[in-house]
């Protein structure tokens, strides 16, 4: 996964190693979420930690990087010490991660684990800093207004909030959402000097 990460930070900023590499920090947070909510669920930690650390492994191939990072599983895993018997389930973890919120429920504990980590990993506080380090890795030229403009402009996690399985990733949903629609009034509310007049 790390070479994965440094071939698409070559790609995006032209070196593989830039200020702040984003898919590194994205899957290392889904991989802590992951065992946490395994830990909590009863969910098979193996097969969910293995998804997690894999499930962006061919992000570079874009909306069918499940499908892509599910045939890499079974191809890597055999090679490595993991239980042949788990392989298959990692792989169905790592193909049903797609999309930012869900119509209908995923049926697979495993797969509604790593789905929920994968998701609480782009909403709230963790959301905030991973985009502001992913746009000043870029370097390209940026005002507050837009980084609040684009923060605000997150209808879609309302969204995710609302497809999260488990129980602890919907309170944790529920909470990281509102501190980050908080932040960003705390933000604009400092902006503006609103605290000079209390």
């Amino acid at each position: 996964m790390r070479h994965a990460t440094e071939a698409e930070a070559l790609a995006r900023f032209g070196k593989r190693k830039p200020v702040f590499n984003y898919r590194w920090e994205h899957v290392t947070a889904v991989v802590t979420l992951a065992m946490k909510l395994a830990e909590l669920t009863g969910a098979d930690g193996e097969v969910v930690e293995a998804a997690a650390w894999l499930h962006d492994v061919r992000k570079e191939a874009r909306e069918k990087h499940p499908q892509e990072g599910a045939k890499f599983a079974r191809k890597f895993l055999p090679k490595t010490d993991f239980p042949p018997e788990k392989i298959e389930a990692v792989a169905q973890a790592i193909e049903a991660h797609m999309g930012l919120w869900l119509d209908a429920p995923l049926d697979n504990l495993e797969a509604q684990v790593l789905w929920d980590a994968d998701k609480l990993a782009k909403i709230g506080l963790t959301a905030v800093f991973h985009f502001t380090g992913n746009v000043m890795a870029r370097g390209k030229p940026t005002t507050t207004d837009d980084l609040i403009r684009y923060g605000r402009d997150a209808e879609w996690q309302a969204k995710t909030v609302a497809s999260m399985h488990t129980e602890p990733a919907r309170r944790a949903a529920a909470a990281r959402f509102a501190a980050y629609n908080q932040l960003w009034g705390s933000l604009e509310s400092e902006l503006r000097g609103d605290d000079l007049d209390a």
